[in-house]
């Protein structure tokens, strides 16, 4: 099951709220369905990514997915370890392999999103 800790879109990122920053990330379902990952291309700090929207793209040997944001906001950080190790993401998508943390405009936006149970049902997990 999925960590019941944030929330979760049907392109299957996450978001965790830590200290008023939305952390983001790509679901285990989502880097299972990629293989194995090989390239991120992620946002500049200061870039602003709006919910729903591309914010980036992550490729693996199988396929390119765009990324979407579930929050709008500013990016406050990038995940720069990714360019060097992007198979992080497929070790570790709820902890090291994380994208970007955002400074949301408006954290009720992560309320909208789907709970770890939802989003099971939503991808057959349930």
């Amino acid at each position: 099951m999925d960590p019941t800790d944030r929330r979760y879109t049907k392109e299957h990122e996450w978001v965790k709220i830590e200290q008023e920053l939305a952390l983001i990330g790509i679901t285990d379902f989502a880097q299972d369905q990629l293989g194995d990952v090989v390239y991120v291309e992620l946002p500049n700090v200061g870039d602003r990514v709006e919910m729903m929207k591309p914010f980036g793209v992550i490729e693996s040997v199988k396929t390119a997915s765009d990324l979407y944001a579930p929050v709008s906001g500013e990016v406050i950080e990038v995940n720069r370890s990714l360019v060097d190790e992007p198979q992080v993401v497929n070790d570790a998508p709820y902890e090291r392999g994380w994208l970007i943390k955002v400074k949301p405009d408006d954290a009720a936006q992560v309320e909208e999103l789907m709970t770890a149970e939802q989003y099971a049902e939503n991808v057959g997990e349930s």
